[in-house]
């Protein structure tokens, strides 16, 4: 089992595309197999940020849990409901898995054990994790063409990105120091 766990999260690095299209990846244990690489994902950035900045790795690993299913929801509802191709038919745990498959690459943060590395571990595999979400996009959702795999996953991002900034916007004006009058 942990052989097959190794296995996934190396094709996943590698941008293997035919780890999308194996439905013997998408067994049982798949969708733990997935929860665990996103935990481990989100403490991977916990401890790459900490040479930097503290981060309480808990959290972390909360956060990337939450970010898993937002990731997958998007892109399930851009993909499979308002943009689909003809042969897009999947259910929503094998988005969900494809998509925490498709974060493996943050496990490379681990690396990051200088704030001289930080950055550019984390910008690098920041843009693996999104080539590696493009691959599973378009495998999973069967889509035709690599620029509707972008699309869904760009338009996924920029709306978590505008919700995550109107979120922390919002809790800057609810500081006490703007109510100064």
């Amino acid at each position: 089992m942990f052989g097959e766990f190794l296995n996934i999260i190396v094709r996943s690095i590698k941008l293997d595309k035919t780890l999308y299209k194996d439905n013997k990846n998408f067994g049982e244990a798949a969708i733990y197999f997935a929860g665990l690489i996103m935990i481990l994902d989100g403490i991977a950035g916990a401890v790459a940020a900490n040479t930097v900045i503290k981060t309480p790795v808990a959290m972390s690993g909360l956060t990337a849990i939450l970010t898993w299913f937002v990731w997958a929801l998007f892109i399930y509802v851009i993909g499979v409901k308002i943009f689909p191709d003809k042969d897009t038919k999947v259910p929503f745990k094998k988005v969900l898995t494809a998509v925490g498959f498709a974060h493996a690459p943050g496990l490379l943060r681990f690396f990051a054990v200088t704030p001289d590395l930080m950055m550019p571990i984390i910008f690098l595999t920041q843009f693996w994790i999104f080539a590696s979400l493009i691959i599973c996009t378009k495998q999973i959702l069967n889509l035709k063409s690599n620029f509707k795999s972008f699309g869904v996953v760009f338009l996924s991002f920029l709306i978590i990105a505008f919700l995550s900034i109107s979120f922390i916007m919002s809790k800057m004006n609810a500081l006490p120091i703007n109510n100064i009058s």
